[in-house]
């Protein structure tokens, strides 16, 4: 019990951050907005995945990873190419060229499902997939880059790259990924209807429950001496690998637990928002999830679910609002956080609010002078 208490929750501050966390995803947000608003906020926090796996790669592994988004959309893309297959079964696609393949493929004049499409018949094999493919393809390129000593810009400007080739392989194979439209009309996981009402309520929580017990598998790694190991590597890499410890494969691991995070954002956004398309995967989604970890606290799994939820209410509010300036009011509160708030909302919390709190508590558990014994 101990151990869970100090190792899965971060002790007793760490415990009063979860707990606040999770009040807000599970009591405040569900009782005061719509089912429309609510789904929202559902995939404000599928992206949180991704700030979260940011705070364990580049806060404490010290890599800047700016192609996150490529392993957010693989986790996604697997999770949609089970529901397309569910949804194009030989009586729904009757009226195609070619009844039981997906409708573009039909429109793309292929004939047959693609070798590499069969095994997604399987819901189970989807599931494995979904954390599968993204950490292999992270092992990859984690041997290929770390292994080799390549790091810091370096790694940063590949790793964009990645994100740029994986986008145009994705938009250049149409008639097997869907093109720049991606995989949409997705409508039931093994016969249940995913687009109703009660199926986005249950989503939505099943996704809050599983982003939380990401932060606390990472709060477990982080406490363990890989942790230690890796904030050592971050600091003072040198002084690791002379110590005899393989820096790379360090990096390599939390490479690919970064990467298996933001798949699972990935899936779920599938199931919560009904589609997934190559605008996930670029350059530009990948550099918002930088934005929401810096926002938020690079060093804060907390923190960076806050900041994913601010940057998001925000450029939903300013597109709303300001259509045609949402984009530099963005910059602006990015810009300014940055420079005023170095350590994001974490930073606030543990200058302005954190002490407090904790002053407080040590004042209502001292007894009044006149009632000591």
């Amino acid at each position: 019990m101990q151990t869970f208490y100090s190792k899965f929750l971060g002790g007793k501050s760490g415990a009063i951050e979860l707990l606040i966390l999770c009040a807000l995803i599970f009591l405040l947000l569900p009782a005061s907005l719509d089912i429309f608003r609510l789904n929202l906020v559902g995939k404000y926090l599928t992206y949180a995945f991704a700030a979260v796996s940011l705070v364990m790669v580049w806060g404490y592994g010290g890599v800047l990873s700016l192609g996150q988004g490529v392993f957010f959309g693989l986790g996604g893309y697997c999770m949609a190419m089970f529901l397309k297959l569910e949804a194009s079964d030989p009586v729904s696609t009757v009226h195609q060229t070619t009844p039981g393949i997906p409708d573009f493929m039909d429109w793309n004049q292929v004939t047959h499902l693609p070798f590499f499409w069969v095994p997604f018949h399987s819901l189970t094999f989807a599931l494995v997939a979904v954390f599968v493919v993204p950490a292999a393809f992270a092992y990859l390129i984690g041997v290929t880059m770390f292994k080799r000593r390549v790091g810091g810009v370096y790694f940063s400007i590949i790793t964009q790259a990645i994100a740029a080739i994986l986008t145009i392989l994705v938009v250049g194979q149409q008639g097997w990924t869907g093109g720049i439209n991606g995989i949409t009309d997705l409508k039931t996981m093994h016969g249940w209807n995913i687009n109703t009402n009660s199926a986005k309520y249950i989503l939505y929580y099943v996704n809050g429950a599983l982003l939380i017990a990401t932060i606390m598998l990472c709060r477990y790694v982080l406490s363990s001496k890989l942790g230690r190991l890796l904030l050592a590597m971050r600091d003072r890499e040198d002084r690791v690998r002379f110590s005899g410890y393989d820096v790379a494969n360090f990096k390599i691991f939390v490479f690919c637990l970064g990467a298996a995070i933001s798949a699972i954002g990935g899936a779920m956004f599938t199931l919560q928002v009904g589609f997934m398309s190559p605008s996930f995967i670029g350059i530009v989604p990948s550099i918002e999830m930088v934005i929401f970890a810096a926002i938020g606290g690079r060093m804060s799994l907390v923190g960076a679910v806050y900041g994913t939820l601010l940057v998001n209410y925000g450029k939903t509010a300013f597109s709303e609002s300001f259509p045609s300036l949402w984009l530099l009011l963005m910059g602006a509160l990015f810009i300014g956080v940055v420079m005023f708030f170095p350590n994001g909302l974490a930073g606030l919390y543990s200058t302005y609010i954190k002490d407090r709190i904790g002053r407080l508590g040590a004042m209502a558990g001292r007894k009044p002078a006149n009632q000591q014994v």
